[in-house]
């Protein structure tokens, strides 16, 4: 059985372009073959610096994982510090990866661009990267064409190692997320919460219709045609409508007789009914947390489980055991 292996930062409040960018596509990957699905703490401590947000954070996704599909039966969801082989590992792979291949990481490079403070952690963030995909022998790591990269990065490490101490690790393919479109924020740049731009998954209903509301329109009158391309309203529509939905939604707006504020109206209504049974499995582990933790403990054992002969390998490999 293949070993299937995806990651998610707990830095912020979930929203839908976690959901159409990462997580549905996670969740659908969970019957082909054995998933690994780790809550990725450790990296997210290079953005967040409160100890109460991480918590709650890592709640989120696990809770939220939960809550949109995931099954523990079949899936072990595991929070990334719960596995502390994972940093000896980044060691092992530390002293074989050239700093050249650091300083190309186009991550590294856009964060420093967009102002982030220089760290370690930020710089060496594709080493603990590697060890989170080499130690659990994935066969496939689910990534968008943006991310790409970081695969590559991990593969180029693992081949290093592999010609100094011996074959050790496997080399794992990338399984290429194909969305069908880019989720737009509000603003209409890319939803993302360094944005401030998102529409949270399991937020309240008033702030969402608040922040649908929001969304910048042109100035054409109510009884002209709206225009669909480049609309954000479409764009939203598109990504939770059904086929028809979207259909009557755009031929609405093309025939005119009908405004901006009904429209984003309509919009709202759509979004909360698509939403409506993520919050409802949400809220009812919000309200037993003892039970997210459970499944979280049960991850973590079975990953260490997984982790613990890859380390040995390594370990042997190097002359660290004998």
């Amino acid at each position: 059985m293949k070993i299937i292996l995806s990651g998610i930062q707990p830095s912020g409040a979930l929203h839908l372009g976690n959901y159409f960018g990462a997580m549905q596509s996670a969740i659908d990957l969970q019957s082909q073959g054995q998933a690994l699905y780790f809550i990725a703490d450790y990296h997210a401590l290079t953005s967040v610096t409160k100890a109460d947000d991480l918590r709650r954070y890592t709640f989120d996704v696990a809770a939220g994982f939960l809550a949109c599909g995931l099954d523990p039966a079949r899936t072990i969801l595991f929070r990334q510090s719960d596995v502390p082989q994972v940093h000896e590992l980044a060691w092992l792979l530390s002293v074989v990866t050239p700093m050249g291949l650091l300083e190309r990481a186009h991550s590294y490079k856009d964060k420093i661009a967009q102002g982030a403070e220089t760290s370690h952690g930020l710089f060496a963030y594709p080493v603990l990267m590697a060890a989170d995909i080499l130690l659990y022998n994935s066969d496939l790591v689910p990534v968008g064409k943006d991310q790409k990269q970081h695969l590559e990065i991990a593969r180029d490490i693992a081949q290093k190692f592999n010609d100094r101490f011996g074959p050790v690790f496997k080399l794992p393919e990338p399984v290429i997320r194909e969305a069908t479109a880019i989720v737009p924020g509000v603003d209409g740049r890319k939803m993302s919460k360094s944005y401030g731009n998102t529409l949270e998954l399991f937020g309240e209903d008033k702030a969402l219709e608040k922040r649908i509301m929001g969304i910048p329109t042109d100035s054409t009158p109510v009884a002209d045609p709206k225009p669909v391309e480049g609309s954000i309203l479409a764009q939203l529509m598109k990504t939770v409508a059904t086929p028809a939905q979207y259909e009557s939604y755009t031929a609405r707006m093309q025939a005119g007789g009908v405004g901006y504020g009904d429209l984003k109206k309509e919009l709202a209504a759509v979004i909360k009914a698509f939403l409506a049974p993520f919050k409802e499995k949400y809220q009812a582990l919000k309200e037993h947390p003892e039970k997210v933790e459970a499944i979280l403990a049960d991850g973590a054992n079975r990953a260490r489980a997984l982790a613990a002969p890859v380390l040995q390998k390594a370990r042997r490999a190097t002359g660290l055991s004998l």
